[in-house]
């Protein structure tokens, strides 16, 4: 496994920690909640590629989750974990941006399994081309072209700047902004993403200091914006 982020939202003590174990055992980065506020925290903040999503949660249900999730931006699937089997629970999830449902009791093996093609899914459908503005990012070439031209841009500014673009957006922390680009193997502090941002802007946007592209999220990180 190449190391996805997976949210297991699911407030059954025994069965979060057994499928957090079994996920973690298959080389996924694991975060858990056991109600939906806490839940709902971690999805804007850490950016999971894949949610596991129990629907019956104290303070904040699945379907409001699911629907928060949605109305913030999050395009990460959503799997429901329901003890419904009623059609209309099913079809309810669906319409509020749900991507699948898997009803309880399940087979773990199964769960996993339906979990691996959706992150197959979701690694394939990321596009090597993102456009915002007048700029092309290729992220197969690594290269940023700006009306015909390069954009010179350093190793770790294409990799901040490819790091924002897969995750178009979303609200990215700085921890999880250092762990992806600068790697947990090098002691760096969150002050090493803000001069990377600073830098990187005064090259992308037309006023560094009112971004059009790159937004601060005060308290948190950071949100990508292509379409301005």
């Amino acid at each position: 496994m190449s190391g996805e982020r997976i949210l297991i939202v699911e407030d059954e003590a025994a069965l979060l920690r057994g499928l957090a174990d079994t996920f973690a055992a298959k080389g996924y980065e694991v975060i858990t909640a056991a109600d939906g506020e806490s839940g709902l925290e971690l999805a804007l903040a850490r950016s999971p590629d894949l949610v596991l999503l129990d629907i019956m949660l104290p303070r904040v249900n699945g379907y409001e989750l699911c629907r928060a999730m949605r109305h913030h931006g999050l395009d990460t699937p959503i799997v429901m974990l329901t003890a419904k089997g009623q059609e209309e629970d099913v079809v309810l999830g669906l319409n509020l941006g749900a991507d699948d449902y898997v009803t309880k009791p399940f087979r773990v093996a199964e769960l996993v399994a339906r979990a691996a093609a959706f992150l197959r899914r979701r690694k394939a459908a990321r596009t090597a081309i993102c456009r915002f503005g007048d700029y092309e990012l290729n992220l197969t070439a690594h290269t940023l072209v700006r009306d015909g031209r390069e954009v010179d841009l350093t190793a770790k500014e294409f990799r901040l700047l490819a790091y924002f673009a897969e995750r178009r957006g979303c609200a990215l922390a700085r921890n999880d902004i250092l762990d992806a680009v600068w790697g947990r193997s090098v002691f760096v502090t969150p002050r090493s993403v803000d001069r990377c941002v600073t830098t990187l802007r005064a090259k992308i946007e037309r006023d560094p200091h009112t971004p059009t592209f790159i937004h601060t999220i005060r308290d948190v990180g950071y949100r990508f914006e292509p379409d301005g």
